[in-house]
């Protein structure tokens, strides 16, 4: 049994080193290829951060295989606008090839009509990339440049970053030059194998060099085969959007061994030239929340300390009444608000949403969500957050009850609608504007039919579920009575403003996060893979903390106003960083994107809205349920007669 017991530790022991080594997943198998075994290059969708409207790969007119055939995908890729496609290009592993045309006919140039023509300038003013993957890799354009070293260490190192894609083409004054040669170079990792085995390979880096060769330069023989210019004589393929072009798509593909481990393969993608920048920003978000909590603990702690001892001073209870404090509001304080069930509505919803977003950076943390497993992000939050209707129903049901509300059935059906439902509305208009411009990110039918199912199917019936245990359980215990005639509120000074108590509790929360905030940001709008999910974690811990001092913190100088209303006031007042956050995201649609167009505009500001939307129900209802449990300790620690 000891044996056992010891031999389990060692293998924990093995599979936690494992996993702080690499992020894949059991599951996620590596391939190995033989010498001349096939390699599939597949197309995933063309981007432009400029439009956000992705394409799939054959909506321009580039080489067709005979067939065909489209990959089953799962639902993130299908929201993403991935549309993983085969194409015809032929690679083998460990096998070169000089220069090889593309289509069937080598003789035969392609002819591209002038529709055709004017959609490939058109899509390379936008500025568009193509995404290509072999073996799940996605493809990178290597960028070398020199940084603002000593003059004699610039000769000797360059500075390399990557790109996502590559780019379609170029623009030089008004014309437009498509990248129509493709230089293929990918690095491969030869496995340990036994003596009298084949060597096996695997594919651990896929980069690519586009060129714009012009068809008088690319001499074509019969067997498909070409030749290349030399870089100085050659001139680019131009592409006349008035008139019909004739081209060569041509492509050559160069391997090279690598060191780099399998496990290791996509470093090159994740690996973030600005962890300085993230520890910056924990530090700063470390500091913030630790200056907030000495204010907190000050205020509070002697504040309040003061307070129970002289309210429970027996002798001296005319002097107190006579005095002002949040001891006078006592037979208000928990005086249900109005509206009580939009507002159990709308804290279920920020439950579910809290869960949801909680389980998934873990989750991802951990690296089980990793970019090779396409979609899994997308898929994993959607059906986590349908399931966790459960725990939002449940928290909306025993609140709503406690708010002294009847209609339970109505309750849970507005819990379970009114946030999915601006959602769904939301992004069904934007749906429809995508459908109009024929891209790939518009939802499918089908797919939009899926997600109904599943809200109505799975999330609704658990909402319900969590409902009715909710309102059945004892409602939370309030340690005060409330009076039956409710007292009037002394005339507020003007920081006491809900709008002032917005802009002033929104600042610090936002402070401790716009940092990570800002390379969220750039993932979503441009592109780029975003797997700093420890970073996250940490800096989410401290928004839950942030946001919960504030608002114990504002809570506390109302009800010492004598201003016992602050149920709906807590949960909007502790969402003021969402304002902040709706701030940035328009001083970053003006100083970081080029976006000109009146479609990506709308798509940008509305899916900001749902952002907006989302964080602020999260981080209200962090606020909310902290102020609620803060009122009810210090109500219960002072003597009421």
């Amino acid at each position: 049994l000891l044996l056992l017991q010891e031999r389990l530790r060692y293998t924990l022991l093995l599979l936690l080193l494992h996993s702080t080594d690499s992020f894949y997943v059991p599951g996620v198998a590596p391939i190995n290829f033989h010498r001349n075994d096939p390699v599939e290059i597949k197309a995933v969708k063309l981007t432009s951060s400029r439009t956000q409207l992705p394409y799939e790969y054959y909506s321009l007119p580039f080489c067709q295989p005979t067939k065909i055939t489209y990959k089953a995908e799962n639902l993130g890729e299908v929201l993403r606008g991935d549309r993983i496609v085969n194409t015809p290009f032929q690679v083998s592993m460990n096998v070169e090839k000089k220069c090889e045309v593309l289509c069937n006919f080598p003789n035969k140039p392609v002819t591209l009509t002038v529709e055709q023509s004017k959609l490939i300038a058109e899509r390379i003013r936008e500025d568009y990339y193509v995404h290509l993957i072999a073996d799940n890799l996605p493809v990178a354009t290597r960028l070398e440049f020199y940084s603002n070293r000593e003059e004699e260490e610039k000769k000797k190192e360059k500075d390399v970053q990557f790109e996502h894609g590559y780019r379609l083409g170029f623009m030089d004054g008004n014309k437009f030059y498509l990248h129509n040669h493709l230089s293929f170079i990918l690095y491969y990792h030869r496995e340990d194998v036994e003596e009298n085995q084949e060597h096996t390979y695997r594919v651990v880096r896929f980069e690519v060099v586009p060129q714009s060769i012009k068809l008088e330069d690319l001499k074509a023989d019969e067997k498909s085969m070409c030749t290349l210019p030399e870089a100085t004589g050659s001139a680019p393929q131009e592409i006349d959007p008035s008139k019909e072009n004739q081209l060569l798509f041509t492509y050559s593909v160069h391997w090279e061994e690598s060191d780099i481990k399998w496990a290791s393969r996509w470093d090159t993608y994740l690996t973030m030239s600005d962890v300085q920048i993230h520890w910056f920003s924990i530090i700063n978000s470390v500091v913030v929340v630790f200056f907030l909590s000495g204010i907190l603990s000050m205020i509070i702690i002697r504040t309040l300390r003061k307070d129970i001892a002289n309210y429970n001073k027996e002798d001296d209870i005319e002097d107190t009444m006579e005095e002002s404090g949040w001891k006078l509001v006592h037979g208000d304080v928990f005086r249900p608000p109005q509206y009580p069930m939009i507002l159990s509505s709308l804290l279920g919803s920020g439950i579910q949403l809290f869960c949801m977003i909680l389980i998934v950076i873990f989750v991802a943390m951990l690296g089980m969500l990793s970019p090779s497993s396409r979609g899994a992000l997308m898929t994993t939050a959607c059906f986590l957050f349908m399931f966790m209707g459960v725990f939002g129903g449940f928290f909306a049901g025993r609140l709503y009850r406690t708010l002294k509300g009847h209609r339970w059935k109505k309750g849970a059906f507005c819990t379970a609608t009114l946030y999915p439902g601006v959602v769904f509305g939301i992004c069904f208009v934007l749906n429809c504007f995508i459908w109009g411009k024929h891209s790939s990110g518009a939802v499918p039918f089908p797919t939009m039919v899926a997600l109904l199912c599943m809200w109505f199917g799975i999330s609704l019936p658990l909402v319900y579920l969590g409902y009715y245990f909710g309102f059945r359980k004892q409602p939370y215990d309030n340690p005060v009575r409330t009076n039956q005639i409710p007292r009037q509120i002394p005339e507020q000074r003007w920081y006491m403003n809900k709008f002032v108590g917005i802009l002033m509790a929104g600042i610090l929360p936002f402070g401790a996060m716009f940092i990570e905030l800002f390379f969220i940001f750039s993932a979503i709008w441009e592109n780029q893979f975003y797997y700093l999910f420890g970073f996250l974690f940490l800096v989410f811990i401290i928004l839950v903390v942030s946001c919960s001092q504030i608002s114990i913190v504002m809570v506390y100088f109302q009800l010492c106003a004598e201003d016992y209303r602050w149920w709906w006031r807590t949960f909007l007042v502790s969402g003021g960083s969402a304002f902040y956050v709706l701030i940035y995201a328009v001083f970053y649609f003006v100083n970081k994107l080029d976006i000109v167009e009146f479609i990506p505009s709308l798509l940008y500001f509305g899916y900001t809205a749902l952002m907006v939307l989302s964080f602020w129900l999260l981080t209200g209802t962090i606020g909310f349920y902290a102020a609620y449990m803060f009122v009810r300790k210090i109500y219960a620690a002072v003597k009421i007669d």
